[in-house]
């Protein structure tokens, strides 16, 4: 089969909203949806496969039972699947927080590190984010700053609209604002050490845990270096590459794309209707939907309208 559709796991994080089940028809019957997992071979939450002969088997379970071979040549060098790919709905603030490289992660926490880009899908009128911080600091005075709450002083406040895109290195302090709707293409990692979180009550009645110390042991202390060119690319890292694919119903009503036998692809619709076809089968999409296309699938077409990103695995170096 070379088109899967899934399901994503759903996390209940307490800043989350209601906006991923209202409008992007994920299934979810909770009190808030922060995040849409939509795909995942993440231990913490891996995705469902809903359409032929593995529905209602995982995305983990189809590699295995497959082989490696649907993944692609260009994930040869990984150890583990090496993407995960989300929707965020940040009604209240995020935390702030920073997720450590491949090398400290592989030796304090037993996976991959986190670098990650966001692509903003909606924002509200006076929505930001944390990126980075406005000047380069000391330890001591980054230490100094959790401990007297002014961290945000000399943080650097990114105002974000619709369409927006930015990459986050592993090591780079960061947080999401509030009412802002979000497509995050990452590592395969759930690791994230939260450096402030105004104090909030967790589900068990505590204050959520903060990790200070590898926060400070991981986080680079100075601003953001925003000289990176992917162009055409939305982004492109050694982990991940995203474009952006666009088709209004008009001028454009059909795309053509080959997944070859180097990587696999993942197209994930933000906005739209329409079929996407292979050469066994073609399935509908609506705003939400993500699939997976195994390497070696060769040609596919979307057709319709949609907004999308699709992520593959480009080669080393």
């Amino acid at each position: 089969m070379s088109i899967l559709k899934l399901k994503p796991s759903c996390k209940d994080y307490i800043w989350g909203g209601h906006r991923l089940a209202e409008e992007y028809n994920v299934l979810f019957d909770g009190r808030s949806l922060a995040e849409a997992w939509e795909l995942s071979c993440h231990p913490d939450g891996a995705s469902v496969i809903t359409n032929g002969k593995y529905a209602g088997r995982t995305l983990p379970d189809y590699i295995r039972q497959e082989g490696s071979w649907v993944l692609g040549t260009h994930c040869d060098r990984f150890e583990d699947f090496p993407i995960l790919i989300k929707f965020i709905d940040a009604r209240d603030n995020l935390s702030i927080q920073v997720h450590p490289d491949d090398r400290y992660a592989r030796q304090n926490e037993g996976q991959y590190g986190k670098t990650e880009m966001w692509y903003v899908m909606d924002a509200g009128k006076d929505a930001f984010l944390y990126y980075g911080f406005k000047k380069e600091i000391s330890r001591e005075e980054f230490a100094d700053r959790i401990m007297n709450d002014t961290l945000t002083e000399v943080l650097n406040a990114v105002p974000v609209q619709k369409g927006d895109v930015l990459f986050i290195e592993a090591g780079t302090i960061h947080a999401i604002g509030k009412d802002i709707l979000i497509a995050e293409i990452q590592q395969n990692s759930n690791v994230t050490y939260r450096v402030y979180d105004y104090g909030r009550i967790g589900k068990d009645g505590k204050k959520r845990d903060l990790h200070i110390e590898k926060a400070l042991a991981v986080t680079k202390r100075i601003p953001v270096v925003k000289d990176r060119s992917c162009y055409p690319h939305i982004a492109d890292c050694d982990y991940f590459t995203v474009d952006k694919l666009n088709l209004d119903g008009k001028v454009m009503q059909k795309l053509a794309g080959k997944v070859s036998e180097a990587s696999f692809a993942s197209i994930l619709i933000l906005e739209g209707e329409g079929t996407i076809s292979g050469r066994e089968e073609t399935l509908s999409y609506r705003k939400g939907d993500s699939f997976f296309l195994s390497a070696e699938s060769g040609e596919y077409t979307i057709e319709g309208t949609c907004d999308a990103l699709v992520t593959t695995i480009r080669g080393e170096g």
